[in-house]
């Protein structure tokens, strides 16, 4: 499965930073340029909305409780299959994505490829927001994730923690007598944080490996080989993972498509167990994804192709957190269709027959694969050899 994927404006103002420096995209020292670059005024604002656990219903919750940036901006205790929100013992019904880059996300929107028709962007694992500033305070007036109340009340606790200096100094005075107003700044300054540099550093080892600065081992590049071939692991028909050649873009390892992979339903899954006023679906609930946001059957059981930037850090894996460990999620696209452990896809129309389920990897292939999945974290540290 493959999309045609355009330079986003933050991609562009990414590449015009490199080249007033003089340096390349995939250069280390340009990557170093932009770590240490300051946050704007209201990227700092963003950041600090983002990691403030006085904002929640009740107050302990923040945007980081579950964004971890130590584990790839996603969910810090990894022996959950889904998050705790703020309300002691209610968990969302689905694992938290890691939102690494997701700024470069594209707006959600429909493409034709090869005589077929592909849904591509969009946030949320459904796509059912548009945009990052559509998305950005959603988890907050999720009743099971930060469970404000409403919109209103939103705007009360940001402007009763002490932010409304804050915001009329940057969008102008009065910013918060109007709350449609204010929710629209609330969400781009949270929105303007997630496409900073903070979230987007560009410097696992493989972008030191792309850039010259560093070799892969032996089992690294054997795993780079079998990920990239077609009649092996085939992995980068939805993972691309080579630099742009139009731009020298560093590669986002998603085409941003929507895909049904065969997954089995979760029984391991809190939300599944909790008292039926907070799981209205009961226990036999099956998750429709990009299905149910468009209320298309033809797209049900189908969610984002998500980044793998920093895939080692965000398990567990896969929409409903049914897999614990890299090596699980490779041997499942391997076996899927050859080994009856993985039981039966949660949604079984829609799934992918094609790209995944018979691969014939075997157990050595398996763990070079994720060797070199394993160099896509953020700050690799580059030894000094002098």
């Amino acid at each position: 499965m493959k999309s045609i994927i355009t330079v986003t404006p933050a991609q562009l103002l990414i590449i015009t930073l490199f080249s007033l420096t003089g340096m390349s995209c995939g250069s280390q020292d340009a990557v170093s340029v932009k770590k240490e670059s300051s946050l704007t005024a209201s990227q700092q604002l963003g950041k600090d909305l983002f990691f403030d656990a006085r904002l929640s219903s009740p107050a302990g919750q923040s945007c980081a409780s579950c964004h971890s940036p130590k584990h790839g901006f996603s969910q810090p205790n990894q022996k959950l299959a889904t998050a705790e929100g703020a309300v002691k013992g209610l968990f969302g019904n689905r694992n938290v994505p890691s939102i690494a880059y997701i700024g470069f996300t594209p707006k959600f929107h429909k493409e034709t490829e090869d005589g077929e028709s592909l849904y591509v962007g969009g946030f949320f694992l459904d796509g059912r927001e548009s945009t990052l500033e559509d998305q950005a305070t959603k988890p907050m007036l999720n009743p099971v994730e930060m469970g404000i109340a409403n919109e209103q009340a939103l705007v009360n606790k940001i402007k009763e923690s002490g932010y409304e200096k804050s915001f009329d100094s940057i969008y102008g005075d009065g910013s918060f007598n109007n709350t449609d107003k204010a929710i629209q700044i609330i969400s781009r300054a949270i929105a303007d944080y997630q496409r900073s540099n903070e979230l987007s550093p560009f410097n696992s080892k493989y972008d030191a490996y792309l850039t010259g600065k560093v070799q892969l081992s032996k089992q690294e590049l054997n795993g780079l080989k079998l990920f990239e071939a077609e009649d092996k692991g085939n992995c980068a028909a939805c993972h691309p993972s080579k630099l742009d050649k139009a731009t020298g873009f560093p590669p986002l390892f998603t085409d941003y498509t929507y895909d049904n992979i065969g997954i089995s339903s979760n029984k391991n899954n809190p939300f599944l167990n909790n008292p039926a006023k907070y799981n209205a679906q009961g226990k036999g609930y099956k998750d429709k994804g990009l299905g149910e946001a468009l209320k298309d059957s033809n797209e049900d059981g189908k969610f984002k192709v998500p980044t793998l930037r920093n895939i080692a850090l965000t398990a567990p894996y896969m929409h409903n957190g049914v897999l614990g460990t890299l090596k699980e999620v490779v041997d499942f696209y391997n076996t899927r269709d050859t080994d009856s452990k993985w039981g039966n896809a949660e949604i079984r129309k829609n799934v992918n027959k094609d790209e995944l389920g018979d691969l014939k990897l075997s157990d050595n292939d398996v763990d070079d694969i994720v060797a070199f999945l394993k160099t896509l974290s953020d700050a690799y540290q580059i030894k000094n050899t002098k």
